[in-house]
């Protein structure tokens, strides 16, 4: 499947502008490369918003879930740098969510992103996950490189000591993501998959929005330490 491994972090917040600078060069020479290091890390990616809020997205590919709840990556949250930790307790509207990855179907992943966040309950969890199947289908659809669900695991999302995420009643909800090669094929699949009468069976999304890809990070791009 084109997404590597079968766990994910996502992650999105907004930062003020004063500190924006300083914030994108911890991501850029710090943070993505030292998560992408902890074992079970594959990948990681960092989008800017074109139509979305927050501002700024981040996704983490890992090996399994379980690796999201390793001793491994728990001693590198208690062990942030002096750095990280500024940087962190700057977020704002910060959305943490640790999710196993259900759907993915398509090769390949783009420079535009679609998010359709989803809010399923217990009851109905299975007959949408079923629905999901023909939707998140990429086929033959110009623009259109691959599409991904994630399933939300509540108890490893949200906040953590030194990470101020939100925490509220959508930590349970689903993310639909949409790989494509530019925004106008990206937001075309969402308004007709997605939104208006063609959102059945679901409800309309909790959110939607669309992002340009800033760079991404693999584990092979990191020179052995």
């Amino acid at each position: 499947m084109p997404l590597a491994g079968k766990g994910m972090l996502l992650t999105s917040m907004n930062i003020d502008a004063a500190d924006e600078t300083d914030f994108n060069r911890w991501y850029d020479r710090e943070h993505l490369e030292e998560r992408v290091a902890i074992e079970g890390f594959l990948e990681a990616r960092r989008y800017v918003a074109h139509a979305a809020d927050p501002k700024y997205l981040s996704l983490y590919s890992t090996a399994t879930l379980d690796v999201l709840d390793s001793p491994a990556y728990r001693a590198r949250l208690a062990n942030a740098t002096d750095w990280s930790r500024q940087s962190m307790a700057r977020f704002k509207n910060m959305l943490r969510v640790v999710a196993r990855i259900t759907i993915s179907n398509g090769t390949g992943r783009g420079a535009a992103l679609g998010v359709v966040r989803l809010r399923p309950t217990r009851d109905n969890a299975a007959p949408w996950r079923d629905a999901l199947q023909d939707k998140l289908a990429p086929n033959k659809r110009d623009g259109i490189i691959s599409m991904h669900l994630l399933e939300s695991e509540p108890e490893l999302s949200g906040a953590t000591a030194d990470i101020p995420a939100v925490r509220n009643e959508g930590a349970r909800d689903w993310f639909v993501l949409i790989d494509g090669t530019h925004i106008g094929a990206v937001s075309a699949v969402i308004a007709e998959r997605f939104t208006g009468p063609a959102a059945s069976p679901f409800p309309l999304p909790v959110s939607v929005g669309t992002y340009s890809l800033m760079w991404d990070l693999a584990k092979s791009d990191i020179a052995p330490s």
